[in-house]
């Protein structure tokens, strides 16, 4: 069975030659959407994935816009509305030392070096230099960001990271 993993949501088309407007849910948006790629896409309601092939992309406004081989008309791409772009694990490149995919470090639990348990990373924020870890633990939301001087360790066999947290970090 094919693992698929979500690399951007469809949320409208825009303008009328067959554009679609992505919220991109990849660190590697380039490589992802660059032309002549497979991506899948996955509807509700829909057993199997269409197949697209990537014919344009580029950035406009937060958004990436793509368009694909075949479908060059808004009536063709309005059925994609809301539909999620996915890749199967096949396509996942491999990453630098100390590089990790989203769905690596998300349910990882998280400790303090004395073992104190934080709680498990929910979510993964990308607001500019470095990634947020959204941490849930008892009743308690921590935002850990990712960087040298707070996390220690990162172990995703054990789904385990170890941070050292800055003063006032946790609440």
């Amino acid at each position: 069975m094919e693992k698929w993993f979500n690399v951007g949501k469809v949320v409208n088309t825009h303008g009328i030659k067959g554009e679609v407007r992505v919220i991109s849910k990849t660190d590697f948006a380039d490589e992802r959407y660059k032309k002549g790629n497979s991506l899948f896409l996955f509807k509700q309601g829909q057993s199997e994935p269409i197949e697209l092939i990537v014919k344009t992309h580029r950035t406009h406004k937060n958004f990436d816009l793509l368009s694909f081989e075949g479908y060059d008309d808004i009536n063709q791409i309005e059925l994609f509305k809301d539909g999620l772009l996915k890749v199967p694990e096949s396509q996942l490149g491999a990453l630098d030392e100390d590089e990790y995919y989203f769905h690596e470090i998300i349910g990882c639990t998280v400790l303090t070096a004395d073992g104190t348990e934080i709680g498990k990373v929910t979510e993964i924020l990308t607001p500019g230099a470095n990634d947020v870890w959204v941490v849930k633990g008892k009743g308690k939301e921590n935002l850990i960001p990712y960087i040298e001087e707070v996390v220690k360790e990162i172990d995703v066999e054990e789904k385990k990271i170890i941070i050292s947290p800055l003063e006032g970090l946790l609440s």
